[in-house]
């Protein structure tokens, strides 16, 4: 989790033309602590409330389902404080239907819905530009190909019902 947070902060200030002074002591005190130590998840997003509450911000995460379910909580938990604190802040995140009930717990009032459904054609297209691209297509007969490009999509849409 430090390592998710950690990194949209790094972003964040390295968009900046300056880092501001108070990340700058935080990671400052924290060099100083006995052996040196890496920030830890509440001065991260205390860190990322100081540089986000005065700028528009727009944070995007994909694949929030492959999260683990204890990581999850405490990604949206600490997105909701970020949030509390920077109304200018914006996060965009994208997972399969079943995390949806937990995004709409953790960041109550705060989201809006929208659900994405693959189309058949489209993955069937995406299936076709990959197997023209195969490099070895004599280890493909057609019945195998057309298995593929008929099976594929079917479970695919199965996976966002």
């Amino acid at each position: 989790m430090v390592g998710i947070l950690g990194s949209l902060l790094r972003q964040v200030v390295g968009g900046m033309e300056k880092v501001p002074e108070e990340i700058s002591r935080a990671f400052q005190e924290q060099k100083n602590v006995f052996g040196g130590r890496e920030p830890r998840l509440p001065d991260i997003v205390k860190m990322l409330q100081t540089v986000t509450s005065s700028l528009p911000t727009f944070v995007c995460i994909d694949a929030l389902d492959e999260c683990a379910t204890t990581h999850r909580v405490k990604l949206l938990n600490s997105l909701k404080q970020i949030l509390e604190t920077s109304p200018r802040t914006r996060i965009f995140i994208i997972g399969r239907p079943h995390v949806r009930a937990e995004i709409e717990k953790r960041l109550a009032g705060r989201m809006i819905c929208m659900p994405v459904d693959p189309r058949k054609g489209d993955i069937t297209e995406y299936l076709r530009l990959k197997l023209d691209e195969d490099e070895t297509p004599d280890a493909m007969d057609e019945s195998l190909e057309a298995d593929i490009l008929e099976k594929i999509p079917e479970n695919m849409s199965e996976m966002y019902a």
